[in-house]
């Protein structure tokens, strides 16, 4: 019989809510893993005769049997294959299907124009500073075996959702990759799940940021704190205090934005944190 499990996480204004029809994650159901791009697609594997789950060339976060997808955000719609790797040395295509998401957009009115244009001694500094971030999230250490649940990093507004449309003082730039929660400056900022810190620093865009490895590729990235408490090479548990809340860097306002990162593609937080606590509040 199938079991119909709701789980429900409220980011900011915003309530999401996941529906898992848990009997037919099953590779031989009619209706194919899917989700929408810049989101998750979840896939049902046979662990631990599994030992790899591949999509686009990226090995995937594996959570018990369950494997994460991501879904690069420009991804077109369509069906998709999956590469499983068995311990024997088989390889199995699984199909998903990929849908369409609409992204809202997103103007913003920046002061320091330097912030919207930067000069070219800036640019360089942003250069070396994404070098590192791209280095911190290409990383892809061994699978956790305790990520569930994952918690919010800090109670706030919702001020900022994966994926918009940015334009700032009417110029347009990258999508936002993260999610963002207006709270007071020194307000206290947990880490959401068990892992290590890869990155502290004080970037030119993002402020005082923390970069965390959770392990299987899953990167979280916090930035624009007021403060750090934590150091690089630092192990840190689920609800551990990282820092706090401020408005460093290109910041209109206190807040924190944190950004997923899976294998280097980012992922809507909202609903990669309200999926996988789905698949927790299941586990019997």
């Amino acid at each position: 019989m199938n079991q119909i499990l709701k789980s429900r996480a409220r980011i900011g204004g915003f309530l999401i809510t996941v529906v898992l029809l848990l009997g037919s994650l099953s590779l031989h159901a009619r209706t194919l893993p899917q989700g929408a791009h810049g989101t998750i697609a979840l896939v049902p594997v046979d662990t631990p005769a599994v030992t790899s789950v591949t999509f686009q060339e990226k090995p995937q976060l594996i959570v018990g049997a369950i494997a994460i997808v991501a879904i690069p955000l420009f991804t077109t719609s369509g069906e998709y294959h999956v590469q499983l790797t068995y311990d024997d040395g088989r390889a199995e295509n699984v199909a998903i299907k990929v849908l369409d998401r609409d992204y809202p957009e997103e103007r913003i009115t920046v002061t320091d124009q330097e912030h919207v244009t930067p000069s070219a001694p800036t640019l360089e500094r942003v250069r070396e500073e994404s070098a590192r971030m791209r280095a911190a999230y290409e990383l892809f250490t061994s699978q956790p075996d305790d990520l569930l649940p994952i918690i919010q990093p800090v109670e706030g507004r919702n001020s900022g959702v994966f994926g918009s449309r940015r334009f700032f003082n009417d110029q347009p730039r990258n999508p936002h990759s993260g999610i963002d929660w207006a709270a007071p400056t020194g307000t206290p900022i947990k880490n959401p799940t068990p892992g290590t810190v890869v990155v502290v620093g004080d970037f030119f865009f993002n402020g005082k940021t923390v970069l965390i490895d959770h392990g299987g590729g899953f990167v979280s990235m916090m930035c624009h704190l007021s403060e750090i408490l934590v150091t690089e090479g630092q192990r840190i548990d689920r609800g551990e205090v990282i820092g706090a809340v401020g408005t460093t860097g290109r910041s209109t306002g206190p807040h924190l934005h944190w950004t997923v990162s899976l294998n280097g593609v980012r992922t809507d937080p909202a609903v990669f944190m309200a999926t996988l606590n789905a698949l927790h509040d299941a586990d019997p």
